[in-house]
């Protein structure tokens, strides 16, 4: 597990690889656990490089308990109320023109608090990786609060407006057209490097065969599908979509995430395999032949970088639900409109041929550059430390 406390101090002279060893402080949230998987990836390349590095969830550094309501009310809309979420979203997050709220104010009470963090652990760069994050670093420097530069991972698709703040130096995103989108929006730099994924999702995982046993045990002769729903478990109809895929021939695997509720009550469906929480996504996907996705978060880049078809179909609400458009837009996924569409997708990207390899070969050519060699290049040059 990777530290995300503010009070974690940066690890001692001694046991940094080299005397030039860059800092990077990352912002993450403890929202769902995509924004954690990035920041834990991004660590984890940074020390193979000999630099150093810390995660800090800005939801702890958010005064009076605000950010664990924040991520209440988040988890709570999405599961019992995703009318709500629209909502906001359309009020606060939805691209596009006119003056509309900023989450900026919010983001500012905990700025004291990072700018402490930054200079205790003499930090060279700071790397936001969730939106409030990036609204926070943004301010501080367009006020000349934060001496070190501020390096955006955009890691939607589909880029809201509390990503976008002119005060960060650099953002770095998932596609070149949304890193176009930054600079329209922001005048500031952007550029593309793909997305964040660790290296395991890349090559056949040691426990894919284990995992293909499993599925030969649950549906002999079906193809197993994986449905996502994300870390918390939230989905919209699924035993329906459940139900669907079973009589017509597939294996649903259920992601369930940390909600026990649902999958108990998938496992009594026959012919499903409801899993709760996962260990190894990469062994699971690259046994899988294709991914029902709802929120084109960090689970449908892991499939498209495991060689997994990605189908999208009843997206979560606000983002989720552009960020699948703007994958199938890319054509490195499909959306599924409703159950024949869903169907007919997964029929012909299941099966071995042309269709298949295609959709492969565009999610494998979204792996571009290292992100973490592109925010060590734009950190500071190392400074003199007393």
């Amino acid at each position: 597990m990777h530290p995300r406390s503010s009070s974690t101090p940066r690890r001692p002279a001694a046991a940094r690889a080299r005397q030039d060893a860059r800092r990077l402080l990352v912002v993450s949230a403890s929202m769902g656990a995509g924004h954690d998987t990035v920041a834990a990836e991004v660590v984890r390349r940074a020390r193979e490089r000999g630099d150093d590095a810390l995660v800090v969830d800005v939801l702890a550094l958010l005064p009076f308990g605000l950010g664990s309501a924040l991520r209440h009310f988040y988890r709570g809309s999405v599961r019992y109320a995703p009318w709500i979420y629209a909502a906001v979203y359309r009020l606060f997050l939805r691209p596009g023109p006119g003056r509309r709220p900023s989450g900026t104010p919010l983001a500012r009470l905990a700025g004291r608090r990072l700018r402490e963090l930054a200079e205790r652990t003499d930090a060279d760069v700071v790397v936001p990786v969730f939106h409030l994050g990036a609204q926070l670093t943004g301010h501080l420097r367009a006020r000349g609060l934060l001496p070190v530069p501020s390096v955006v991972l955009v890691i939607d698709f589909a880029v809201h407006r509390q990503w976008l703040h002119p005060g960060n130096d650099h953002c770095l995103c998932l596609t070149d057209d949304a890193a176009r989108e930054v600079r329209e929006s922001t005048g500031g730099s952007a550029e593309a490097c793909g997305p964040v994924v660790a290296p395991e999702f890349f090559a056949d995982a040691p426990g894919a065969a284990g995992w293909r046993r499993l599925f030969d045990r649950a549906g002999p002769g079906r193809p197993p599908v994986v449905l996502s729903a994300g870390a918390w478990g939230v989905a919209a109809h699924p035993a329906a979509t459940v139900r669907l895929l079973a009589d017509h021939g597939f294996l649903p695997v259920v992601l369930c995430g940390g909600n026990e509720r649902l999958r108990r009550a998938l496992s009594g469906s026959p012919g499903v395999l409801a899993l709760g929480w996962v260990t190894d996504m990469p062994g699971l996907l690259h046994a899988a032949r294709a991914l029902v996705d709802n929120a084109a978060g960090q689970t449908a880049v892991q499939a498209l970088a495991a060689g997994l078809p990605v189908v999208g179909h009843r997206p979560l609400p606000g983002h989720g639900a552009d960020g699948v458009r703007r994958m199938a837009a890319l054509g490195v996924s499909e959306v599924a409109a409703d159950d024949a569409a869903l169907l007919t997708a997964l029929r012909r990207l299941t099966a071995p041929g042309p269709a298949r390899r295609e959709r492969i070969a565009a999610g494998h050519a979204l792996f571009r550059d290292d992100a973490v060699a592109r925010v060590t290049d734009l950190a500071t040059a190392p400074r003199a430390r007393g």
